[in-house]
């Protein structure tokens, strides 16, 4: 079997050797080539074109990001280590760059509309810090960090959107700052303030009406100023026509239309108490045709002035004079008699005939105060229990040693000064004064102290009136009111709680 197996063998080589020799000297079948005629273009497109395309061009067919450094191209074997972003996070990645744009075309409207009100000019630094977010923004949208891109575009966008909202107390603030000023007389500030105003509203009145104000204030407070010194140098009328001037200049200045006001009124008091001291001063010269006139110019210029018509009631009836001596005298004699309230009262009716009487002006002070002198040292000799006080004994030697110090005391006030000097001398001297109690009651004096419980106790007093406190657990409270005498005596005080108090739900 191996012979023939070995027969068979060659037949089926020599076979094959045959088909071979035939299929050579026929040549290759035209499939064959076309195919190499591809193969070929397709080398030659490798050589010559694929180049300039793979040096300009990144898949897909983006152009490439131009890198300062060379590039270094990977070896065949070697495999890229950076995951391709899946459809999800590209399309996460482009919505956070759409949000982060959002946010940044805000941004900018905000930034337009704040520097078309200056606003570097009044929050440079507020502005600067909402810019620095701005920036930061920039750098992580350049790093394509787009979430942290937004975030630092939304916090400048805040920060501006602050300002913007803010603009409008700052108007009102620079406005109300440079009124202020205005009336402090501080151009410089006034100035300042509205021409800030006037940055953020360019057609707010207000402050251009302040502005224009602030240009004369310096020569409107130089004139107020220079009416002033000649208001005390009583020259009233230039002071007043030196008001009108500042007043022509800026008429909404109050300083200077009060002041101007103040110095009519002032000229036209001094002119009334001028004609009715001319009308007084004729009566005085036994002239009552011109005293009467000078009444009647006050009265015209007075229309309705009591005092005006007094006057010449009085001087038509020829009594004026004789009432104004008539009161003197009565005024005189009630001194005489330290009846200085009456004294008081004749002085009034002098003065209500002319207020500018020398000698009734300075009979009214004098009797004024030795009536309230009286008045004092009367109270304290009434009331002398109230020494007891500190504070009222205090003031109750001062006002003796005021007496004491007029020259010419009449036989009232010496009596009066004789007594409160018993009197203070007494204050002084402590009274013994027994308290008893029931040995369980807390006792306290007040102006003392606390007592605490006792049976009988004896305390030295300033003659005076006191009130003694008692309380006791269970039992009602009393309250002792006593009085220590001049005389160095005392009662006996008790004070000891007695009443018990019952309680309602008691079984």
């Amino acid at each position: 079997m191996n012979q023939t197996d070995e027969s068979r063998k060659e037949s089926w080589s020599s076979q094959n050797a045959q088909s071979s020799t035939s299929a050579a000297r026929k040549g290759p079948a035209p499939v064959v080539w076309l195919m190499l005629g591809v193969l070929s273009l397709l080398a030659l497109a490798v050589i010559f074109v694929l180049p300039g395309v793979v040096e300009n061009y990144e898949l897909p067919f983006t152009p490439r990001a131009e890198v300062s450094e060379p590039l270094i191209r990977p070896n065949a074997n070697q495999v890229s280590t950076t995951p391709a972003l899946s459809p999800f996070e590209e399309a996460q990645r482009a919505k956070q760059r759409q949000d982060a744009q959002e946010v940044l075309a805000s941004l900018l409207e905000r930034q337009e509309a704040l520097e078309a009100l200056q606003v570097s000019l009044w929050a440079e630094a507020e502005y600067n810090e909402a810019l620095e977010f701005a920036r930061l923004g920039d750098e992580s949208y350049r790093t394509q960090s787009f979430l942290e891109a937004g975030a630092q575009y939304q916090l400048a966008d805040d920060a501006l959107a602050r300002l913007q909202e803010s603009a409008p107390q700052v108007l009102a603030q620079a406005i109300a700052t440079g009124q202020q000023a205005l009336v402090d007389g501080d151009s410089v500030l006034a100035t300042e303030q509205f021409n800030l105003a006037l940055l953020i509203e360019a057609n707010n009145s207000n402050a251009q009406t302040g502005l224009n104000r602030a240009k004369t204030l310096d020569e409107v407070e130089a004139l107020l100023e220079q009416a002033r010194d000649q208001r005390e140098a009583l020259a009233l009328d230039a002071a007043l026509n030196t008001a009108q001037d500042a007043i022509a200049l800026d008429g909404a200045n109050n300083s200077a239309r009060n002041l101007a006001s103040e110095l009519r009124s002032q000229i036209a008091n001094n002119t009334f108490n001028q004609i009715m001291s001319d009308g007084f001063a004729a009566l005085q010269n036994d002239n009552p045709n011109a005293a009467i006139e000078a009444f009647e110019r006050a009265l015209a210029m007075r229309p309705g002035s009591t005092q005006a018509q007094e006057a010449i009631t009085q001087t038509q009836d020829q009594i004026a004079v004789a009432q104004i001596s008539a009161n003197r005298q009565a005024a005189q004699q009630f001194e005489e008699q330290e009846r200085w309230a009456d004294a008081v009262k004749e002085y009034d009716s002098a003065l209500s005939i002319d207020p500018n009487i020398i000698f009734a002006v300075q009979g009214k002070d004098y009797a004024s105060k030795r009536l309230q002198l009286d008045q004092l040292l009367q109270n304290a000799i009434d009331q002398p229990e109230r020494l007891a006080d500190t504070e009222v004994y205090e003031q109750a030697v001062q006002v003796y040693y005021t007496g004491r110090n007029i020259e010419s005391a009449g036989t009232r006030l010496l009596a009066q000064l004789d007594a409160l000097e018993n009197l203070l001398n007494k204050a002084q001297v402590p009274v013994e004064v027994q308290i008893f109690s029931d040995n369980s009651t807390q006792v306290t004096v007040y102006q003392v102290g606390e007592l605490g419980t006792f049976e009988s106790r004896v305390l030295s007093l300033k003659p005076g009136k006191y009130v003694a406190v008692g309380t006791k657990p269970g039992y009602r409270d009393v309250r002792k009111e006593f009085e220590v005498g001049f005389d160095n005596r005392s009662a006996p005080v008790t004070v000891a709680c007695t009443e018990e108090i019952v309680a309602v739900n008691r079984r």
